[in-house]
């Protein structure tokens, strides 16, 4: 009876399992909720819509809010409007998470960075995205919107 397929195939399942430990596609989720807020003036401004994009989709929120979206390696794009108050299109970077690049550089030799830039599960952006409205031209002031005060931001 000859072990040696039988400990090659496990020694290869083994070297394949500790090689995509580091990988987030494997123990992340490639959603992550974010807060966006917008500010006009060093005001907040609420009721402002807002939808960001990446390669991986679309997503419609009323800031201020929560939404999930799928992480990627490339750039948020957040569009932000409020129909006689102010606009922005802003542009965020995604970043690599430090554990999950420490994990797939010291257990999988880079291997898992690879998979992870395909799924998007080893980057994040940040927690809360707050973009900095412009004016449009005509617009009232924030806090003289109808319904209630603009919070003041410090």
């Amino acid at each position: 009876m000859n072990f040696l397929p039988a400990a090659a195939a496990a020694a290869a399942a083994l070297l394949a399992a500790a090689a995509m430990s580091g990988c987030a596609t494997l123990t992340d989720s490639n959603q992550q909720e974010v807060l966006v807020r917008a500010v006009l003036d060093h005001h907040e401004v609420s009721g402002v819509g807002c939808v960001l994009s990446n390669q991986a989709g679309r997503w419609f929120v009323m800031a201020p809010g929560r939404v999930t979206i799928r992480k990627s390696v490339d750039d948020l794009a957040i569009d932000c409007k409020k129909d006689g108050v102010g606009a922005t299109r802003e542009a965020v970077a995604s970043h690599v998470s430090t554990a999950n690049l420490i994990g797939n550089v010291a257990l999988s030799a880079g291997l898992g960075y690879y998979v992870d830039r395909h799924s998007g599960a080893g980057f994040d952006y940040p927690l809360t995205l707050t973009v900095i409205l412009r004016p449009l031209a005509g617009a009232r002031a924030p806090d003289a919107e109808p319904g209630g005060a603009a919070t003041p931001l410090y």
